[in-house]
């Protein structure tokens, strides 16, 4: 049984696409002076629609980066995902940091930068607009991506509330082509 589970964790391992983002050394000020460890921010996604956000510090680079590492991958989430891109716009919020993400016509490719781009990219969204408002501060604007990507529904959940069928709420790229075709 545990070798069941090894062999199947090694191989969900293998899957992943695991991204660091920032590497950072902070201090803390103590009566002695002050004393130095590391941040490291980690992004981890199946670049299926699971992603997860890891932040971890340590005296060392390589043990900070494994535990925002591990924090990631407890830390994942399934997000909604339309095809290539995105359901609908969203703006997520995290501290001073506000992101934009609006969905993409196929071949349109990640219109991003930095973490956000990171973050995207390992959920397996390929094609979308983003647009990073206020603060620049990388952990807040990742965080508001995850933020963002969460809040996210699916087309037919949307569709149902609203009492509408499922192709009235499509992106309208896909709406067009319906009609056409």
């Amino acid at each position: 049984m545990a070798e069941e589970y090894k062999a199947s964790q090694a191989y969900s391992d293998e899957e992943l696409d695991e991204r660091t983002i920032e590497i950072a050394r902070v201090a803390k000020v103590v009566k002695g002076g002050r004393r130095f460890s590391f941040r490291a921010t980690v992004v981890v996604g199946d670049r299926r629609g699971r992603v997860g956000l890891g932040i971890g510090k340590a005296n060392a680079v390589p043990d900070a980066v494994r535990k925002a590492s591990e924090r990631a991958r407890r830390n994942m989430k399934k997000i909604n995902i339309y095809e290539t891109t995105i359901p609908h716009e969203v703006i997520g919020e995290v501290g001073g940091a506000r992101v934009l993400l609006k969905p993409a016509s196929a071949g349109t490719g990640v219109i991003a930068a930095g973490g956000v781009r990171a973050v995207l990219e390992a959920a397996g969204i390929r094609d979308v607009l983003t647009k990073s408002l206020g603060s620049n501060t990388l952990i807040n604007v990742v965080q508001a991506t995850m933020q963002a990507l969460e809040q996210l529904r699916a087309v037919d959940e949307v569709a149902k509330e609203r009492g509408k069928s499922v192709d009235q709420v499509k992106p309208f790229w896909d709406r067009r082509k319906r009609r056409s075709a």
